[in-house]
C-alpha cells in the first residue's frame, strides 16, 4: 500500500506564495516509489498550481479542501468536484473546521463523498472526535457514526477507493487547546477504524483502505506516527506551510517505508 503525505494549506497563502512554495518544493524533493506527496491549497490556486504541475511534469498531486455536493446548479459562490474534475486528484471531506465552524453534518459529507468517486477523485475523510467526546467516553461512537454516515451512499467497492484521516480535534494545532496524541492513542483509533470497515464490508475491505493520521504533525513526531501499525501516511496542518518542516517530512517518509 502506499504512503501518502498531504499538505492542507487551508485559508493561507495567495496565488504567487503558492506558485512560489511550489517550485521551492518540487527542487528539493524526489519521487520515491510508493509515496505519494500532495497539496491542498485555496481553491483559486488550484488551476494555476495544476498548470505548473503539468508544465513540470511533476508527479505532486493536487487536493481541494472542500466543495458543494452537487456538480452543478444554482449555488452561488460554490465550487462543485465537476469543476475541479481533471485539476485535483484528491479531496478533503468532513475536516473538524467544516464540522464544528460551517456545521456540515453526516448527511452533507455522504454525499461529498458519493460526488467525488462518481467525478473520479479520491476522498480523503476527516474523522475524530473532540475533547468533551473523549472525556465522556464518546470515542467510540463518535469515530462508528462519522465513518458510517459519511460512507452511508456508497458501496464495499468504492470505500475501498477511499482514504480515512483520523484527526482528533483534541490534537489539531489550530485548537488552542490543542495537545499531542501519543502513538498509542492514534494506534487504538486506527484499530477501532479497522474493525468498523471489517464489520460492516469485510476484512478485505479493512485492510486495503488507507488511513492517515493528522493532528499537530511535526518534523519531530511524524516518524512516531508513521510506524504506527495500519498508518499509511500523514495530513498535515501548519507545518505543510513551512516548506523546510513539509521536505522534513516527507523525508522521514521515505526513510521509514525503506
Amino acid at each position: 500500500m502506499k504512503t501518502y503525505i498531504v499538505g492542507n494549506w487551508k485559508m493561507n497563502l495567495t496565488v504567487g506564495e503558492s506558485s512560489i512554495y511550489l517550485q521551492k518544493l518540487l527542487k528539493r524533493i524526489k519521487p520515491a516509489k510508493g509515496l505519494e506527496i500532495a497539496v491542498a491549497p485555496s481553491a483559486i490556486a488550484i488551476q494555476p498550481l495544476r498548470i505548473q504541475l503539468d508544465r513540470l511534469k511533476s508527479k505532486v498531486k493536487l487536493s481541494a479542501q472542500n466543495f458543494y455536493q452537487k456538480d452543478y446548479g444554482a449555488y452561488t459562490g460554490e465550487v462543485s468536484i465537476m469543476q475541479l474534475r481533471g485539476l485535483v486528484d484528491y479531496a478533503i471531506i468532513g475536516h473538524s473546521e467544516r464540522r464544528y465552524i460551517f456545521g456540515e453534518t453526516n448527511k452533507d459529507l455522504c454525499q461529498k463523498v458519493a460526488a467525488a468517486l462518481r467525478n473520479n477523485v479520491t476522498p480523503i475523510l476527516c474523522i475524530g472526535e473532540t475533547e468533551n467526546e473523549r472525556s465522556f467516553g464518546e470515542t467510540v461512537s463518535v469515530i462508528r457514526d462519522q465513518l458510517h454516515g459519511a460512507l452511508s451512499e456508497i458501496d464495499a467497492d468504492d470505500v475501498k477507493k477511499v482514504i480515512i484521516a483520523y484527526e482528533p480535534v483534541w490534537a489539531i494545532s489550530s485548537n488552542k487547546n490543542a495537545r499531542l496524541a501519543s502513538p498509542d492513542d492514534v494506534a487504538e483509533s486506527v484499530r477501532l477504524i479497522r474493525s468498523e470497515l471489517k464489520e460492516i464490508y469485510g476484512k478485505e475491505t479493512a485492510e486495503e483502505t488507507p488511513i492517515l493520521y493528522g493532528g499537530s504533525v511535526n518534523p519531530n513526531n511524524a516518524g512516531a506516527y508513521l510506524t504506527v501499525p495500519g498508518v499509511n501516511g500523514l495530513l498535515i496542518g501548519g507545518s505543510s506551510l513551512i516548506s523546510d518542516h513539509f521536505i522534513d517530512i516527507i523525508e522521514l517518509a521515505k526513510r521509514v517505508k525503506s
